[in-house]
């Protein structure tokens, strides 16, 4: 005996093999870890909003109206790849002496901690691609 079709596909989706890539099995995530503390330090930073008061999320009033920003901060932060350390500090902007300013300082932090730096990771962001940020990690190359 056979089922309809839309039987079939009925069940199907209720059991997520309604699409053929459902089928087939995920693929494993391969995250890279560096073995030893300090082989690879990761920078970035994070825009973070500021505002002149809190807003109807805050309070549930709508009738004060919008709450208009009042500029930005920035995050910096560096992590080490094979531990679980991190160093953040929220600075006014991203320009270059600004980012390599606390560069400098990260690694000065992690060096107390014990890890000595080797390599720096970042993203292609301009102040990452400066001649001050190259002149700065040109002795871990």
């Amino acid at each position: 005996m056979t089922a309809p079709l839309s039987t079939v596909s009925r069940v199907l989706k209720a059991l997520v093999l309604g699409r053929l890539k459902n089928l087939q099995p995920a693929e494993l995530v391969r995250r890279y870890k560096w073995a030893q503390a300090g082989d690879m330090i990761q920078v970035d930073t994070k825009q973070l909003a500021r505002f002149e008061r809190v807003g109807h999320r805050i309070t549930g009033d709508r009738r004060l109206g919008p709450s208009l920003g009042a500029g930005y901060e920035k995050a910096h932060v560096a992590i080490d790849d094979a531990t679980p350390l991190a160093y953040v500090e929220v600075l006014p902007d991203e320009k270059q002496a600004t980012t390599v300013g606390s560069l400098l300082r990260a690694v000065a932090w992690f060096d107390v901690q014990g890890i000595t730096c080797r390599c720096v990771l970042s993203d292609s962001g301009s102040a990452y691609r400066s001649r001050p940020w190259r002149e700065a990690v040109a002795h871990w190359a």
